[in-house]
């Protein structure tokens, strides 16, 4: 290459947001609701969402009450052939029509119900396409499978960083061990060996994990949630994720009273969980009637608020941050590689440095000074968390909504086009390249999982009848 071709080269390279995702962060903004357009708002400006896998592997081992599988969902065989290709095509026009990087979960069924060579492929291929996978999982499985999925066959590393969600709660029937826990306490032992099992991973074998421990939320378990945080939130996982549960799914495995807990509610007990405020209004992921994020680290059993919303110091960091950083992929870039498009940033708006420096010092303050936060991090006690509550929709209000939607009519009732104003701002979505749509994640599963799987049970079907001739 000449020299020219160098410089071009490396000022591409070094290019602090791709062009791609720059145009699909433009749509995405352009396509929200105008009530969601605040300056806390992270979609559109420095993300487009998460996304999911659907129809690869639905069929579970386990029996819930609440549970959103449609009521076909384990009459359908895990094939992992099936598997890969599905979440091979899916992945491919997610990176076409949002860009070349994104967060995406492998979720479906139970993912440990994968053969470990099939997972493995899995998440090799949703990497593939530029996606940073995270496997949703019960957490019923042990040591050796793990092993089995980020080693290959001759025992080398295949899977250098993995990233798991396990979902631990009192209304799941059929665990190993603990087949019907009576309350959240008893799940404790089995949530902190999930954890274990990841440190032992990293010990032999070096491979790195991110983990998030979700949580199905009903007025029955509600008044549990606090003893789950103070338990929970001190064992090693990085997130952790709530989800009052919404009437979707196997209408069998449903009575009544499961819409009567909302995000407030559940806000409540997380902080009183902690013991203090969990501040989240600062920073934004689509609409507050779905989500609820704060995003923080602790320093020893203390939880701190990476931005807050009542220091102007801070909130003028999150809009440079916005303004100019937005859209740039900070996991997953070679260190060298991220200096350098933050080189860039920082050259063309220089005083920047100046706002940065602000939020640092403020922040540092809120912990309680620099020696401290030093301290803390040479015990290892200074560590992220994340804390989320997810208000999913239900089906009966999804599906008229959804259909208007799609013919591109807005809702005279209320209700009705509250529901689609969610839709329009969801951060959640599944791909649908035989259509060519991208389905909020509420819509895939009150709407389009129980026609899915019942094609599914057809096309992979439990029981696989042996055609071979017989001699005569």
């Amino acid at each position: 290459m000449t020299f020219r071709q160098n410089v071009q080269a490396w000022v591409e390279r070094t290019r602090p947001v791709d062009e791609r995702t720059e145009q699909v962060l433009r749509d995405r903004w352009a396509a929200l609701p105008e009530a969601v357009r605040t300056p806390e708002q992270l979609l559109g400006r420095h993300a487009v969402g998460c996304e999911g896998t659907h129809g690869v592997f639905p069929k579970c081992n386990l029996t819930c009450s609440p549970c959103y599988h449609s009521r076909d969902a384990n009459k359908v065989r895990i094939d992992g052939s099936h598997t890969v290709t599905q979440i091979d095509e899916q992945m491919a026009y997610l990176a076409k029509r949002r860009g070349p990087r994104a967060h995406a979960q492998l979720i479906g069924g139970e993912v440990s119900l994968l053969a470990p060579d099939d997972h493995a492929a899995a998440l090799l291929a949703m990497r593939a396409h530029g996606r940073e996978p995270m496997s949703m999982t019960h957490g019923d499985f042990d040591y050796d499978y793990l092993e089995k999925v980020v080693l290959d066959g001759d025992r080398r590393v295949r899977l250098p960083r993995v990233s798991f969600a396990a979902h631990f709660d009192s209304l799941m029937r059929g665990r190993r061990g603990i087949p019907r826990p009576y309350n959240e306490a008893e799940l404790d032992g089995y949530r902190a060996t999930f954890v274990e099992m990841f440190a032992r991973l990293r010990r032999e074998t070096g491979v790195r994990s991110y983990l998030a421990h979700n949580m199905t939320v009903t007025p029955a378990n509600l008044r549990q949630v606090a003893s789950v945080v103070a338990s929970v939130s001190r064992m090693g996982y990085q997130m952790l994720s709530f989800q009052p549960a919404a009437f979707v799914g196997d209408d069998r495995r449903w009575d009544d009273g499961y819409d009567d807990v909302d995000i407030d509610a559940v806000w409540e007990e997380l902080e009183q969980g902690l013991g203090q405020k969990v501040s989240w209004r600062a920073l934004q992921f689509g609409d507050r009637r779905c989500n609820r994020t704060a995003f923080g680290f602790k320093v020893g059993q203390a939880w701190h608020t990476l931005c807050e919303a009542d220091i102007p110091a801070e909130t003028a960091a999150r809009d440079v941050f916005l303004n100019h950083f937005g859209g740039m992929s900070f996991g997953g870039t070679p260190p060298a590689l991220l200096v350098a498009k933050v080189g860039r940033v920082l050259a063309r708006h220089p005083r920047d440095i100046v706002v940065i420096a602000g939020w640092t010092g403020s922040v540092i303050g809120r912990v309680g000074g620099l020696a401290t936060l030093v301290r803390a991090a040479r015990k290892g006690e200074v560590t992220p968390m994340t804390f989320v509550v997810h208000q999913f929709m239900d089906a009966g209000d999804v599906a008229p909504a959804w259909e208007m939607l799609k013919s591109g009519v807005v809702a005279d009732d209320e209700r009705v086009r509250a529901t689609q104003e969610r839709l329009q701002a969801c951060t959640y979505s599944m791909s649908h390249p035989e259509t060519g749509e991208l389905v909020p994640a509420c819509a895939q599963h009150g709407v389009l999982d129980p026609v899915e799987n019942v094609e599914l049970r057809r096309l992979l079907p439990l029981t696989v009848l042996d055609q071979t001739p017989v001699a005569v």
